[in-house]
């Protein structure tokens, strides 16, 4: 231990170990470097993810992908990523967040890197399978689907790190931060890939920035523990943290899980919440470029002012919930208030592909995105005001694993639509137009008091 480690120690052994409702914690405020750390990793997840939506339908062009194939590509990733939600909250379970998380970040930012090589890979692929399709199709579909896999511990992982270091008033704040992150992670590759691209090729915008998960390994690896274990949280913010009501601490399996209706709740609202943000984040630039004729060089500014937009109700859906919270309403009432709020603020993308100005409608997609992180903040957070700890990975993986399976679906379905319709895109902004409040009337009809599941009283009924 070095001297200011020693240094934290001694100071919190001088502190109380009751926490005092009426001041805050000053000693140590090591959780909001876990957030950063949290709010970096999704960051640098959607960063990965994101190239390939901004650049795809100008590489689309290049190698004559059509409409289906990428709504195929879209969906490889969506399937992929809702297979590996079906392990990872468990296995996050079993081995813990501070291992878990850095495997699963060091292993997509390799396939990442490798999204350089997807035609050469899919022209050999092609080959041994004896395929027709273009190489191009081919490749991008395959790493799509190893990019899904290998990222599909993130959320859990976030979720599940949070409940370790968060009370429950403070989760939603702190989901939204991370929330946020997803947003940061789209400006990011909007920033990095038009000039990355111009400047050395398109493959080049893959490997720079793949590589940044390696930077952020360097700082998790050292910094994370759990708070009883953290040499610099003081005793204050230890109790501070830990001022919900003990938990037990048994795992608890799926088949469990799904005999409770908030796990289906949170489950089915991911289906159709998750499936709208895919939708997002593979068709806008695609729909940019259709409607108004952007290039690779034009469309950065309008998504860059969509998900700043996006950025903000992601904060200020958190932000909404918890403050509410501290004002003395239910937790009921907060989160309700929030998620129908957010609901609201998408409508209006059923109107986006009318206006002839261009900024017109990226404000219409930046309101959609900016709903749909407020909802997310507090949808995610649903699990940990319902759920204990113990249970808190499980059922974001299981969520996870529905969201996916939507977006798979939609992303699959939208290619098509886009094709029987001649590019017509009014559809689908309605169905994403009117999605949310569809999943807000589900929570409503499953959770209508947001009443905690009973897994403790279950099991000691049957012990």
């Amino acid at each position: 231990m070095n001297d200011r480690d020693g240094g934290a120690v001694a100071l919190a052994e001088a502190l109380p170990l009751e926490y005092d409702a009426t001041r805050p914690p000053t000693a140590s405020r090591v959780r909001w470097a876990i957030l950063a750390l949290a709010f970096a990793g999704t960051t640098i997840n959607y960063v990965d993810r994101q190239v390939w939506n901004i650049i795809g339908p100008f590489l689309a062009d290049m190698y004559g992908i059509t409409k289906p194939q990428w709504g195929i590509i879209g969906s490889a990733f969506a399937w992929s990523y809702a297979l590996g939600q079906l392990m990872a909250g468990g296995w996050l379970d079993r081995v813990g967040v501070r291992l878990g998380y850095p495997i699963g970040l060091a292993l997509w930012s390799i396939v990442a890197i490798l999204h350089a090589g997807a035609v050469g890979l899919g022209g050999a692929v092609g080959s041994i399978l004896g395929l027709s399709v273009g190489a191009a199709a081919v490749g991008f579909t395959v790493l799509r689907s190893l990019l899904g896999i290998c990222e599909s511990p993130n959320y859990p992982a976030v979720t599940k790190a949070l409940s370790e270091w968060c009370p429950k008033k403070e989760r939603a704040f702190a989901m939204g931060w991370v929330n946020g992150g997803s947003n940061v992670g789209i400006l990011v590759a909007l920033l990095l890939v038009g000039p990355v691209t111009a400047r050395f090729g398109w493959q080049w915008a893959f490997v720079v920035t793949g590589s940044l998960g390696f930077l952020w390994l360097a700082f998790w690896v050292p910094i994370y523990r759990k708070p009883e274990e953290h040499p610099r949280v003081s005793k204050e913010e230890l109790a501070y943290i830990n001022s919900d009501p003990a938990e037990p601490t048994t795992k608890i399996p799926w088949r469990t899980l799904l005999s409770y209706r908030q796990a289906w709740a949170f489950a089915i609202s991911k289906f159709i919440t998750d499936a709208m943000w895919w939708f997002y984040m593979v068709w806008f630039a695609q729909f940019l470029k259709d409607r108004y004729g952007l290039n690779l060089n034009k469309i950065g500014l309008p998504l860059i002012v969509v998900f700043l937009l996006a950025d903000l109700g992601s904060v200020g859906g958190g932000w909404l919930s918890s403050s509410m919270i501290r004002s003395g309403a239910s937790v009921n009432r907060a989160r309700k208030t929030a998620l129908l709020l957010s609901a609201l603020l998408v409508l209006p993308i059923m109107f986006a592909t009318y206006p002839k100005n261009q900024w017109i409608s990226i404000v219409l997609l930046g309101l959609a995105t900016a709903g749909h992180q407020g909802f997310s903040s507090n949808l995610y957070t649903l699990v940990s005001d319902t759920f204990p700890r113990r249970a808190v990975a499980g059922v974001a993986g299981l969520g996870g694993t529905f969201g996916y399976v939507g977006a798979a679906l939609w992303a699959w379905a939208s290619g098509y639509i886009l094709q029987a319709t001649g590019n017509k895109y009014l559809i689908l902004f309605v169905v994403a137009g009117l999605g949310y409040l569809v999943s807000f009337a589900v929570i409503q009809l499953l959770m209508p008091k947001l009443e905690p599941a009973l897994i403790d009283d279950a099991e000691a009924r049957t012990a």
